[in-house]
């Protein structure tokens, strides 16, 4: 496998069912172990559900598609906060296509969306070790520790960032 013939663009309502897919997949891949299958299924429909993820279709965010020919084979999101930091949201490669570079290739193009952001920020699970050291290789540092959205009944986060210019 490699990043070959690797096309990123804006996602489109008729991507949806195929990034919900990859989102499933990868969820349970990435998580079973840490959360249980059941907990993880849970999630993946509340969290990415086809409504949720035609909702924020809708808000305008970065909502961005990795193909390889016409296989949605990853998929990244962010938003600018009011401090005007870069939050990524989301970033999933397929896990038969990661380590190949793709995950770092949407990443920089998603980070690329927001050419006056000062800081890119994220929340990877605590417990994702693999995560946590693909973001370092990228420049993240740790911030700290925290629940999701400060909610007890979510993932247990660690929170990163990474300066993206100057001010």
């Amino acid at each position: 496998m490699s990043a070959a013939g690797l096309i990123i663009r804006d996602a489109e309502a008729a991507d949806l069912p195929a990034v919900r897919a990859l989102l499933v997949e990868t969820w349970h891949a990435t998580y079973d172990g840490i959360y249980g299958w059941r907990r993880v299924a849970e999630i993946t429909n509340a969290w990415h559900s086809l409504d949720n993820l035609q909702a924020q279709l809708a808000r305008g965010e970065i909502f961005l598609v990795g193909l390889i020919g016409d296989e949605i084979i990853a998929t990244a999101s962010a938003r600018l906060e009011r401090d005007r930091a870069a939050l990524l949201t989301r970033l999933y490669v397929l896990p038969a296509r990661q380590g190949v570079g793709i995950g770092r290739t949407l990443l920089q193009v998603t980070l690329a969306c927001f050419p006056h952001a000062p800081v890119a920020r994220l929340e990877v699970e605590s417990q994702n070790e693999p995560a946590i050291a693909f973001y370092e290789r990228m420049g993240f540092a740790l911030q700290r520790q925290a629940r999701f959205d400060g909610r007890e009944d979510t993932p247990n986060t660690l929170l990163m960032a990474k300066r993206l210019f100057a001010e």
